[in-house]
C-alpha cells in the first residue's frame, strides 16, 4: 500500500513488455490447473496468513483441481519483477499493487479490463472513493480496491489538556486551538501543528474539502483546476491554517525532517500524516499520544484525506476468469471483516467502524489518473506552488494559475 512513483524509463519498458507479451501470444488464458497470486509480505503475518489460507480453501472448493500459488513480494522490487514477467509472458494471475503505482501500468496496457466484472465483485457500489479512483483509467476498471491507509492528526493529549482544549470538530476550532497552543508553548521552533510547507498531500485535502480539485478531464483532455474559485478557497484556507499552526520551513517537504522526529523531540503538539506515525513518537510522549480525524471547514465533518492503499489487478496473459473469482473471495464482506479485525481499513464504507483511522477514510481523494501524472510529481509543480504561496512570492491566484497551466500541459503531453 506504499505510495510510490514510477519513472518514465521504467514505464516505457512496461509498454514494450506488454507489446512483446502480446506478440508472443502472452494475452491468451493460461492453464486452468493453477493460478499464481502475488501479495505483499504483510499478508505473511501470523494473523493475516490464516485469512489468505481460508480464501484459497474456498476457491479450491469452488474450482476442484485448481491450485493457488501465493507468492509474497516486497515493495522494493515487485515492480521490477512484474516488468520481467510481463516481458516473458508469465505474469501472475493476480497482483497486489500500491494504489499510486496503478496509473502508469494501466496506461501501458499491462492490466486486463475488469469493467464487465465489477457488478459481481462484493461491495463494489460502496468502495472507498479515494481507493477506487486509483483502479480506474479511461473510464474502465483495472484495479479492485483491497485495503486502505488513512491520514489523521496525531497529538499530545497532555498539552491539549494543559491548554484546556478538547478535540476540535471543525477547522475553525483547530485553528483557534493551534493559536492557543502556540501562545502557551513559546520555545523556538515549536509547532502547535507540525506541517511541512510543501506537503501537497495535506494541502490538497483543503482544496478537495472546499469542493475543488487538482485537475479534471473534459472531452478527453485534462484541465488544471487549481485556479477555480473552490480550489482557491481551499488554498487560502491552507495558507491561513499553516500560518496559525506551523513553524516548519515554508519550503521544506514532509520528509526533511520527518514529522514524527520533530514530535519525538518535543517540538510539536501535533502532526498530520499516516496513522502509523503514532509508532514513532518516542518513549517520552508515547503515553500521552492520541489521534483524531482532521476536521473539515464544515463543522462535524472530516476533511477528505489522501488515501493510501493497495489494489488487486489482473495482468495481461493471466487467466482472467479464475483471477476474478479469487479476487471476489478475497474482497468479500467476510474477508474484509476479517482484515478489519486485524487492524486494516476495509475497502468499503459499509464496513467502516468508529476507529479514528476508519472515520478518516470516510472522505478521501486521489490524484488524477493520467498517464503523465508522475511527471507532475517529479516536476514538483504542486510543491513549488505551495512554496510561492507561503513565502508570498506570488499571490494565491497567481501561483495556482501557473500551477494549473503547467499541470494541463504536462498531463496532455503525448
Amino acid at each position: 500500500m506504499r505510495a510510490r512513483t514510477i519513472s518514465a524509463v521504467v514505464l516505457a519498458g512496461v509498454a514494450l513488455a506488454v507489446i512483446a507479451s502480446t506478440a508472443s501470444g502472452g494475452t491468451s488464458a493460461r492453464s486452468a490447473s493453477s493460478i499464481t497470486v502475488w501479495l505483499q509480505t504483510d499478508a505473511q503475518a501470523a494473523n493475516w496468513q490464516p485469512i489468505v489460507n481460508a480464501v484459497n480453501a474456498d476457491f479450491q472448493k469452488a474450482h476442484p483441481g485448481v491450485s493457488v500459488n501465493v507468492q509474497f513480494q516486497t515493495w522494493g522490487n515487485h515492480l521490477q519483477k512484474l516488468d520481467a514477467t510481463l516481458a516473458g509472458g508469465n505474469a501472475p494471475d493476480v497482483i497486489e499493487m500500491g494504489n499510486t503505482e496503478m496509473t502508469k501500468y494501466m496506461a501501458a496496457g499491462a492490466f486486463q479490463d475488469l469493467s464487465s466484472d465489477k457488478a459481481g465483485i462484493p461491495n463494489s457500489a460502496t468502495w472507498l472513493q479515494g481507493l477506487a479512483a486509483s483502479g480506474r483509467y479511461g473510464g474502465k476498471l483495472y484495479g479492485v480496491p483491497y485495503y486502505a491507509g488513512s491520514r489523521v492528526v496525531t497529538y499530545r493529549s497532555d498539552l491539549f489538556q494543559k491548554a484546556g482544549l478538547k478535540v476540535p470538530t471543525s477547522l475553525a476550532q483547530f485553528t483557534a486551538a493551534a493559536r492557543k497552543l502556540g501562545a502557551g508553548n513559546t520555545a523556538k521552533g515549536f509547532s502547535p501543528v507540525y506541517i511541512a510547507g510543501t506537503d501537497w498531500y495535506f494541502a490538497m485535502s483543503f482544496v478537495y474539502d472546499f469542493g475543488g480539485s487538482i485537475a479534471t478531464q473534459v472531452s478527453g483532455k485534462w484541465k488544471g483546476n487549481l485556479a477555480s474559485p473552490r480550489s482557491l478557497a481551499g488554498l487560502a484556507a491552507y495558507k491561513a491554517f499553516y500560518t496559525a499552526a506551523s513553524r516548519a520551513s515554508k519550503t521544506t517537504d514532509e520528509t526533511h525532517p520527518n514529522p514524527y522526529d520533530v514530535y519525538a523531540q518535543g517540538q510539536a503538539a501535533s502532526m498530520v500524516g499516516p496513522g502509523w506515525f503514532s509508532c514513532c513518537v518516542g518513549d517520552k510522549y508515547k503515553g500521552a499520544t492520541k489521534q483524531f480525524v482532521m476536521p473539515s471547514h464544515t463543522k462535524g465533518s472530516s476533511m477528505p484525506g489522501f488515501l493510501g492503499g493497495s489494489d488487486l489487478a489482473v495482468p495481461i496473459g493471466a487467466n482472467k476468469a479464475l483471477a476474478v473469482d479469487w479476487i471476489k473471495l478475497y474482497t468479500s464482506t467476510q474477508t474484509m471483516t476479517a482484515l478489519r479485525g486485524i487492524g486494516n481499513i476495509p475497502n468499503t464504507t459499509s464496513l467502516l467502524g468508529s476507529s479514528i483511522n476508519e472515520k478518516a477514510a470516510q472522505r478521501s481523494w486521489f490524484v488524477p489518473t493520467a498517464k503523465n501524472w508522475v511527471n507532475v510529481e517529479n516536476g514538483n509543480i504542486l510543491r513549488n506552488m505551495l512554496a510561492q504561496i507561503l513565502t508570498g512570492k506570488l499571490s494565491i491566484k497567481q501561483a495556482a494559475q501557473s500551477a494549473s497551466d503547467n499541470i494541463s500541459s504536462v498531463l496532455n503531453a503525448s
